[in-house]
């Protein structure tokens, strides 16, 4: 469906996005992170038009946007964080404005802006003016004009930024309902609407694509904590060293008489069978075990991890 390849974007000797390479399948959702300045919003401009690369290909749907940008256009929808709409419009003007500049015209415009209200669920503000709406139905009324003309490609950004927590899920629902007909791009700074809604994460950092992995993938950890009377690390090791899957042993602080350790697997290893392995060795040599557990690896932490190491790490 988007294949971007080697995209950049310089001002001057700043390169606010540098070689940033991606494939999108059609249906995906998938969530762009990163910090301020780290070239989110320059990728979106590009993939819409609206911002000409320094170099790189940009093909969305097998057309190429240089070649054929209005083509291009016609397939995307854009709900930009700075929402488009004139306050001074009712929605259903605003609508019928929007739709007129995507090209619809006549009975065809009508059964579109009718399509749309539907599926926003804001018909009870079709005659307010838009100045009127609260921060929810303004966000509404926004992906309703992404979502004109059936788009093939959806960039939203920071769709549920200011929405309590009733509209947010109403929105998460909203955008799951999209990617049924349409594949997502959804920028946003809170993590928990990438784990709600993504199949996939792409990471920039400093303008340069830091990580594009799977959410599922992600999430798998080959680390285990193991809390239990082993007096110290030397012992842990001469008790635990050989076992399969095994690479190293951390201790870490003790906690009374209990002491905890983390224990790192080979990427390959079976976590499950190298921590009943543990489990039998502590229980042959007559030590306790409080507690094993696998350590949880959410995509905080990732984000975290991506943006502090030295080297940019990219999964693909």
């Amino acid at each position: 469906m988007i294949e971007i390849e080697n995209l950049s974007r310089a001002y001057g000797d700043f390169f606010a996005v540098r070689d940033v390479s991606f494939s999108i399948e059609a249906g995906e959702i998938v969530g762009l992170l990163g910090h301020n300045g780290a070239g989110k919003t320059t990728v979106m401009k590009m993939i819409s038009g609206y911002l000409e690369p320094g170099k790189g290909r940009i093909e969305v749907d097998g057309i190429n946007l240089a070649q054929d940008r209005a083509a291009v256009q016609a397939r995307l929808g854009y709900l930009p964080e700075n929402l488009p709409i004139y306050p001074e419009m009712t929605v259903a003007d605003y609508l019928d404005y929007a739709a007129r500049l995507k090209g619809l015209h006549g009975s065809a415009c009508t059964v579109e802006v009718r399509r749309v209200i539907r599926a926003t669920e804001i018909g009870a503000k079709l005659l307010a003016p838009i100045s009127t709406l609260s921060r929810g139905y303004k966000q509404r009324v926004g992906v309703a004009q992404a979502l004109l003309g059936k788009p093939k490609l959806l960039i939203l950004d920071e769709p549920t930024n200011g929405l309590d927590p009733t509209q947010t899920q109403h929105m998460r629902t909203l955008i799951k309902n999209i990617a049924s007909e349409a594949t997502v791009i959804l920028s946003t700074h809170i993590m928990q609407e990438v784990d709600a809604l993504c199949d996939r994460v792409l990471i920039l950092r400093n303008g340069v694509l830091a990580l594009d992995a799977k959410l599922e993938d992600l999430r798998k950890s080959q680390t285990l904590h193991i809390d239990t009377d082993l007096p110290d690390l030397p012992r842990a090791r001469q008790l635990l060293t050989g076992i399969d899957g095994l690479v190293s042993i951390e201790a870490l602080a003790p906690e009374n008489a209990v002491r905890r350790y983390k224990l790192h697997l080979n990427a390959d290893a079976d976590a499950k069978r190298t921590g009943a392995a543990i489990a039998r060795a502590l229980v042959a040599s007559e030590h306790a075990l409080f507690e094993l557990a696998l350590e949880h690896r959410d995509l905080e932490t990732v984000f975290r991890e991506v943006n502090e190491s030295e080297e940019v790490a990219h999964v693909a």
